[in-house]
């Protein structure tokens, strides 16, 4: 066997590339996507061969996760139950895509993921398997019952690294998990497991990494300007960026003034419910500069038509459909919705608030001549209103009479 393990340094996959050694006599080939975790990716093709692996993958992945997934999700406009911006759920396709591409290029008869079996992320990962690479072996040792019967909690995980001397920095005192890409970081478990825990006290707030607290964020906002293109966008204050570059820029901005917090209990795809608490400052501000434009440039029911279809395709995403059929249709709707979302959007960032303070576009739907409270000769003709309120309003009149009434 030959198997190509997501494999991100932590405990977990460390502890499982010795473990596939062990019980599989497999040949494991470690691969990490950088999506942007930054620091958390130094040493970690060292860490991989040290810890038994034949061979460990870093690929660069940034651009395509901005450009090929990020953005495409954000032209949607999508929020899971209506707070969370998928930061975890819309990178585990792309890194099960690049795993299942390596596999092949190494020859692999196997894929493996240190994902739990409680979790959204065994689905993400697995679904993507499935639709991609359906003749591959898979093999999730949190799902097997041999492998949790040797490890039921973190100490025996890390006494087994001890034992053989494996180098992991975890320890007994983490009081929590989290997982980081170039969208958003996300924390869940450990202390967060209570719905009343408050990582926003004095003593708890540095927990997080990506922004500061709205109490110590800088008291002066700052305004920036977004320039969008076919509903992706391109430019901040003027400046041309890569998607991925783009989305670091914003990161840094909404990181200074606290933007982008969110903690929530989610409906997780198993049944079960579950605290994450997440930091995605770029993605927010993008989130509220492009339904601004799409506020100018959108025809009223074609977006109420997106709308509604926003939330199925949060699901999709959340539950790991992104490689399934309606996905991709929706997208098809989606990104022909998006063809007039061009224009440029002002935004005040300040404490934790993006405040928008104007927003302009050259295909703008808006006329201000029909707008106008005043007097202002235009296509509208006031007189009309009033068929047709009378014609909206007898369906109403019929029901009063025939049935109301009655009652």
């Amino acid at each position: 066997m030959k198997a190509v393990l997501a494999y991100s340094g932590g405990l977990d996959t460390s502890v499982i590339v010795k473990w596939f050694k062990e019980h599989f006599q497999a040949e494991v080939v470690t691969f990490c996507a950088d999506i942007g975790q930054e620091e958390e990716l130094d040493g970690l093709e060292e860490k991989a061969l040290r810890t038994g692996a034949a061979e460990h993958h870093t690929l660069d992945l940034v651009e395509e996760f901005a450009r090929d997934y990020i953005y495409p999700m954000m032209r949607s406009g999508c929020l899971y139950e209506g707070q969370y911006l998928l930061g975890t759920a819309i990178a585990r396709p792309l890194i099960a895509k690049a795993q299942v591409e390596l596999a092949e290029r190494t020859g692999s008869d196997t894929v493996s993921h240190g994902a739990t079996g409680k979790g959204n992320d065994q689905c993400r990962f697995e679904l993507t398997y499935a639709a991609l690479a359906p003749e591959l072996q898979v093999i999730a040792p949190w799902k097997m019952t041999r492998f949790r019967e040797a490890f039921p909690g973190r100490a025996e995980m890390i006494a087994y690294c001890r034992d053989h001397g494996i180098p992991v920095e975890a320890s007994l005192k983490k009081p929590y998990s989290m997982d980081r890409n170039l969208l958003h970081i996300s924390y869940e478990a450990g202390i967060l497991e209570d719905p009343w825990f408050d990582p926003t006290t004095p003593e708890n707030r540095d927990m997080f990494k990506l922004s500061a607290s709205p109490e110590e964020a800088p008291d002066q906002a700052e305004c920036v300007e977004l320039e969008f293109e076919s509903g992706d966008c391109v430019a901040i204050d003027g400046a041309r960026l890569s998607p991925g570059a783009l989305l670091k820029r914003l990161n840094a901005l909404g990181g200074k003034h606290g933007i982008g917090r969110v903690d929530m209990v989610e409906n997780r795809f198993v049944g079960m419910k579950s605290r994450g608490v997440y930091e995605t400052p770029g993605g927010t501000i993008l989130h509220v500069a492009h339904r601004q434009v799409e506020s100018l440039t959108m025809d009223r029911d074609l977006m109420h038509l997106r709308d509604s279809l926003s939330p199925k395709y949060a699901e999709l995403v959340y539950y790991g459909f992104w490689f399934a059929p309606e996905r991709e249709a929706l997208q098809a709707l989606i990104d022909e919705s998006q063809k007039h979302v061009t224009g440029t959007v002002r935004l005040k960032l300040y404490k934790g608030n993006v405040i928008t303070c104007g927003r302009k576009s050259p295909v703008s739907l808006y006329d201000p001549h029909v707008a106008s409270m005043e007097s202002v000769a235009s296509a509208y003709d006031q007189n009309d209103a009033e068929g047709f309120i009378r014609l909206q309003a007898l369906r109403l009149k019929a029901r009063h009479y025939a049935q109301r009434r009655k009652q």
